[in-house]
């Protein structure tokens, strides 16, 4: 997350307050306009006069660290300053971090509502970016998601087979100014599965096969999302072997058809000394014919 005020005074993001008191009358001296009479110099002295007002005050610091450049629409702080076209700044700031806005906002960028104070010359977004991670299985299943944004609790549904990066809209879920309220648009990260992989709706995953059941062949039972199946194996599988369960994939939220479930044989070995003396020496003998053959 960019957090351009510190580049502002020249910090990093975990400066003491005493630092950051010294990096402000630092750059305040030099981008003073009595000093410095460089074209640009006062639009810097202002930025860094805007930047100490936020980063010093705990609480404004806070919400600034919680949303980073999120809060300038996600622009960088020297940008967004350079946007207000001769707008007072710290007005504008105020009314960011003073909660003007039916409470602390951040993230984001959409369509602009009405911004008090300047005749209807300046806008600000109502509409909320932001990105939210859920469970693999969730992706995959979909279901019910809480989240918590702007001092509201609230669930979201998640459409099975949602994919990485895929932007949710949730209306009315914005900022508030003036009787109005803008949309949170959610752009969703898919966390990844200690079981699983995901190829388009294509699932992946391995499964234990016991040694006899791999040498004989046998029936073994597969967990996927939607029931346990019963999968018969073939003698003589090999490890790594691949088998399909068909239509146990992911959901395809346009075509409705569902993709395959692929599972890989993880062959379990028993443990030597659980083997009796007589099938230990016959299994010796077995394979040492194997060789010499």
């Amino acid at each position: 997350m960019s957090k351009s005020l510190y580049e502002t005074l020249g910090v990093n993001q975990g400066a003491s307050a005493d630092e950051i008191k010294k990096a402000y009358r630092r750059l305040a001296r030099k981008y003073h306009p009595d000093i410095n009479k460089e074209a640009g110099a006062e639009e810097k002295f202002k930025e860094i006069n805007a930047a100490y007002e936020i980063l010093s005050d705990e609480k404004k610091r806070k919400q600034y660290d919680m949303h980073g450049d999120s809060i300038f629409g996600g622009q960088n702080f020297h940008d967004f300053a350079s946007a207000q076209e001769g707008a007072d700044l710290n007005d504008i700031l105020r009314n960011i971090f003073g909660g003007g806005f039916g409470g602390f906002g951040g993230f984001g960028s959409g369509r602009g509502g009405g911004f008090g104070g300047f005749g209807g010359a300046q806008t600000f977004d109502l509409d909320v970016n932001a990105k939210i991670t859920i469970p693999f299985e969730t992706a995959v299943t979909g279901g019910k998601h809480t989240l918590s944004y702007n001092g509201e609790t609230f669930d979201i549904k998640i459409p099975a087979g949602i994919n990485q990066d895929e932007k949710m809209r949730i209306k009315g879920k914005g900022r508030v100014f003036q009787g109005q309220r803008g949309d949170l648009f959610l752009i969703v990260d898919i966390a990844p599965s200690l079981i699983y992989k995901r190829d388009g709706i294509n699932l992946e995953k391995s499964f234990d096969v016991p040694l006899k059941t791999a040498l004989f062949g046998g029936k073994v039972k597969i967990p996927t999302f939607e029931k346990e199946v019963t999968m018969k194996i073939a003698q003589d599988t090999k490890q790594g072997q691949k088998f399909r369960l068909k239509g146990y994939g992911v959901t395809n939220r346009k075509t409705g058809e569902k993709g395959d479930m692929y599972v890989l044989a993880n062959i379990i070995l028993p443990k030597i000394d659980s083997l009796s003396t007589k099938l230990k020496d016959l299994i010796k003998n077995e394979l040492m014919g194997d060789i010499n053959a």
